[in-house]
């Protein structure tokens, strides 16, 4: 594991509440943290090394915003990337709405695979990747992945390049540890602020592969009072990066 909080786990309800209140009381903008992350992911897979092209396979939700931006920062340093929207575009809301329009003008090949899709072009696509990346559901998603996330997951586990997480494996409950039928198999997982409490259990670590914590611009007094405040796991869904 590295990254600038190495011991200090969170909750989902924790990561809800350092996002709402980064926003909320901090004045910062969810824009700026989505960048951070994604440009954050994009400098790890440039220090682990590509040799090939990316496909990154994209959700609906902000999960999906973090990897829109990797796309655009791989493209920028002249590294061949695809990305694959599993789903319905026009369902995007928010920053990652806003960072897919800008990728839809920046030349990046983007691919819709939604429920009905023939999962063979999506295959064939992945077959020809050095790296997948895993940007479907974030520490928000509870239970099961659904259509067409399932499937995506389930294709790329099939393949033998190298996989990234963008800030868990898709699957895998952020709380718990417990992996999910299907729970996407990462080298590596970038995750965000700080490590996740799920990520200490035995279950989780088949499916991690190296942890990368990577900073994201969050303040360090914001971290402490939510660490030191505890979580409710009642605290309704409010998370803006997630």
């Amino acid at each position: 594991m590295d990254g600038p909080v190495v011991g200090r786990c969170l909750t989902r309800a924790e990561v809800r509440r350092v996002d709402v209140r980064a926003v909320e009381e901090f004045g910062m903008l969810g824009l700026v943290l989505m960048e951070n992350a994604g440009r954050g992911c994009a400098d790890v897979l440039c220090r682990l090394g590509i040799d090939g092209p990316v496909v990154i396979c994209c959700g609906l939700g902000n999960n999906a915003g973090d990897g829109f931006v990797l796309a655009r920062h791989l493209d920028l340093r002249r590294h061949p990337v695809q990305v694959v929207v599993c789903g319905d575009p026009a369902r995007l809301r928010g920053d990652a709405a806003d960072n897919f329009r800008v990728l839809t003008r920046a030349d990046v090949p983007i691919e819709v695979h939604g429920e009905q899709s023939d999962p063979e072009p999506l295959l064939r696509r992945m077959r020809g990747a050095h790296w997948l990346v895993d940007a479907l559901l974030g520490t928000g998603a509870l239970g099961a992945p659904r259509a067409p996330f399932d499937r995506a997951i389930e294709l790329m586990n099939s393949q033998s390049c190298r996989k990234l997480a963008i800030d868990l494996p898709s699957g895998l409950d952020c709380d718990t540890g417990s992996p999910a039928t299907p729970t996407f198999r990462a080298d590596h997982t970038c995750t965000f602020v700080a490590s996740k409490i799920g990520f200490l259990a035995a279950a989780a670590r088949p499916f991690l592969g190296q942890l990368h914590v990577l900073d994201i611009g969050i303040p360090r007094r914001l971290l402490d009072e939510v660490l030191a405040a505890g979580s409710s796991p009642d605290e309704p869904h409010r998370a803006t990066l997630t």
